[in-house]
């Protein structure tokens, strides 16, 4: 019985540690959002919203949305959502830089905060996990590129799980916000979940 006390005792103890850490991660104050993207430091990245199925169908083509795996209703509504909670942060003067495939794309035009600029670097290896290495350098590269002439702006990349993976080790769901510090030359240093609508 004692034993069984203590080990209850002991899972309260990690759940409320675990639950902290949780907040933590991904709690902020308002604008304080806004104020971190202005900096030369921090960039935003984004996981394309909920996009029923797995992968894409065999023999898809990036030119035509129809053979791609492709936002939902609610993730459509996703997008939107997000867009205007981040307008409400402060978040306004941005750029949106998305991956090349459609679910990406329709993701980033839907928050509504600016023209969409297409990336390669954004672009999903997950048919091809040997990519990772180069991909992500070349992503390297394109931030690097967007931090020396971003001004105050915000810069938001829209882009797929195993890009954002492979850049900063985190595993990330539909529409999970992922504010990242990068050194000048657009190499990752830290990052923390942002917990949005």
């Amino acid at each position: 019985m004692k034993q069984l006390f203590l080990i209850r005792q002991l899972f309260l103890l990690w759940l409320g540690m675990t639950g902290s850490l949780a907040v933590f991660a991904q709690s902020h104050s308002l604008g304080e959002l806004a104020s971190l993207l202005q900096s030369p430091q921090h960039i935003l990245m984004m996981r394309h919203a909920d996009a029923p199925g797995y992968s894409d169908p065999a023999g898809f083509n990036l030119n035509d949305c129809s053979t791609q795996r492709n936002l939902g209703t609610v993730g459509k509504k996703q997008a939107q959502e997000i867009g205007r909670w981040l307008r409400t942060d402060g978040v306004t003067a941005s750029k949106v830089f998305s991956s090349p495939w459609c679910r990406c794309q329709e993701t980033a035009s839907l928050l509504n905060l600016g023209p969409v600029t297409i990336k390669q670097s954004l672009g999903s290896f997950f048919e091809n996990r040997s990519q990772r290495q180069e991909q992500t350098q070349q992503l390297e590269k394109t931030i690097q590129q967007e931090l020396a002439k971003k001004g105050s702006a915000a810069l938001i990349f829209v882009t797929h799980q195993v890009n954002i993976e492979a850049f900063t080790g985190e595993f990330v769901n539909s529409g999970q916000l992922v504010l990242v510090k990068v050194n000048s030359k657009g190499q990752y240093q830290s990052h923390r979940l942002i917990k949005a609508p």
